[in-house]
């Protein structure tokens, strides 16, 4: 759990303001710091972040998929994806994990690398994302919006399409982003190319209406 930082109070007569929470970028550093064989448990990730649990779980879930060996990364983080979407859209307000999922996750040394990698596109997204439009995030049915998309695009990230994890795992960042920022504006850019990948990768292609109508006789 990541401590708030304060900020002083606009008003030099008021008390100080309330603590701001910690960005992105500030919430992987710390994940990063430690023992870098440490795993860390996906149960622990959204611990005290409140509305913005759902964003943390899913961006450290999104990581296996830039693994750069094919039909690993995808078969990890795209149904991590699916349960996460699911849980939106059948509205609840923090996120649930089966025992055996939420014991595993990945080692700090990992999570190192990937901030790394990320802090200084974070950096810059730091000055151009912020709270705001919150209603396309708390709503309900922006919620379940979102989270058929996420379910949607899980699907296809675990699916075995070549030359696209890096594509879906990108849109799944957008939308961890989002959430994690509390930023609407994001969070309809993340719908808008999200709905454009689902549309071109999984109902043009035939790839997901396929696998949904093989998941629906398997259940019937």
């Amino acid at each position: 759990m990541i401590p708030p930082t304060d900020r002083p109070s606009r008003d030099d007569d008021s008390s100080r303001s309330a603590p701001s929470p910690p960005g992105t970028r500030a919430l992987l550093a710390v994940l990063a710091a430690g023992d870098p064989e440490e795993t860390i448990r996906f149960s622990d990730v959204f611990g005290g972040l409140g509305e913005r649990a759902f964003g943390m779980l899913l961006f450290v879930a999104t990581l296996p998929a830039f693994i750069p060996i094919p039909g690993v990364g995808g078969a990890i983080s795209g149904p991590l994806a699916i349960l996460i979407g699911l849980q939106l859209l059948v509205g609840r307000r923090t996120p649930w994990l089966p025992r055996f999922i939420g014991q595993r996750g990945p080692r700090r040394h990992a999570m190192s690398r990937f901030e790394q990698r990320l802090s200084p596109w974070l950096g810059r997204l730091e000055h151009l994302v912020r709270p705001r439009l919150t209603v396309l995030l708390d709503h309900r049915v922006a919620g379940m919006f979102s989270g058929l998309l996420l379910l949607l695009l899980g699907l296809l990230l675990a699916l075995p399409i070549p030359f696209t994890n890096y594509i879906f795992g990108g849109l799944l960042l957008l939308f961890a982003l989002a959430l994690l920022e509390r930023d609407g504006a994001l969070m309809c850019v993340a719908w808008g190319l999200g709905a454009v990948a689902v549309a071109v990768f999984g109902v043009l292609s035939g790839t997901l209406a396929t696998e949904a109508a093989a998941w629906f006789d398997r259940l019937t």
